[in-house]
């Protein structure tokens, strides 16, 4: 057991037609997505939940969770998110309608119960894969995979000649660029007019290495990092 994950968190949703109760427990570096659309990590199939609504991530030690410009918003003890929130055990999460519970209590039984039922969350290692996942607009939902080891994005034109076209007249044209280096994705502005951000940071043409759950901003268009 000393090689297992370390668990830390637990995140508890009750069906409110069937009620059944569901319990996701979250490991030490551990990315959650929560949305309606199936392959989250945490799928809340209801109508007031966007396809991609939110994600926690662990943080210099935290848990934080990050509203991915969700169409009815994300609350934490009914104050809607703005920014990335630090999580404390005990937080209920609002996803509009849906409520969530958050606990860093977790025993070895969740544990064990939480591999059975396949709701362990665990962190995942860099292995030169990886995958953007658009959260809001007319592409909400989309998943891209990076098959390649250097992309581009831009606004999706006519004669767009890049390898990631985005339907937001605020995407520049190219916008940002992508590209595997030591199993690791880089992100690079191109000199974009609205500007690239990591995590609501705004980056550079230096560059930002980007870890599993890292939120980008491409002009208006919110994306989803997933890697592993």
């Amino acid at each position: 057991m000393s090689d297992s994950p370390l668990p830390l968190a637990k995140i508890t949703w009750t069906h409110p037609q069937t009620e059944v109760v569901q319990e996701f427990v979250l490991t030490e570096g551990a990315t959650a997505t929560i949305g309606r659309q199936a392959g989250n990590d945490i799928c809340i199939p209801e109508q007031h939940v966007s396809r991609q609504h939110a994600v926690i991530n662990y943080r210099d030690g935290i848990f934080m969770i990050t509203d991915l410009g969700s169409a009815n918003g994300t609350f934490v003890n009914d104050m809607q998110l703005t920014a990335a929130f630090p999580l404390a055990s005990g937080d209920v999460i609002r996803l509009y309608v849906p409520v969530l519970q958050f606990s860093a209590a977790v025993t070895e039984e969740d544990q064990r119960a939480a591999e059975e039922m396949g709701t362990l969350i665990t962190a995942t290692t860099s292995t030169g894969k990886g995958k953007l996942i658009i959260s809001n607009g007319p592409q909400e939902g989309h998943t891209i995979p990076l098959l390649l080891k250097r992309v581009t994005v831009g606004r999706a034109t006519s004669k767009a000649t890049w390898e990631i076209g985005l339907q937001d007249p605020s995407v520049s044209r190219p916008h940002a660029r992508l590209e595997l280096i030591e199993q690791n994705w880089v992100v690079y502005d191109m000199g974009s007019s609205n500007g690239t951000l990591v995590n609501n940071v705004m980056i550079n043409e230096k560059g930002r290495v980007l870890k599993d759950g890292d939120i980008i901003t491409f002009g208006a268009t919110i994306v989803l990092f997933r890697g592993g």
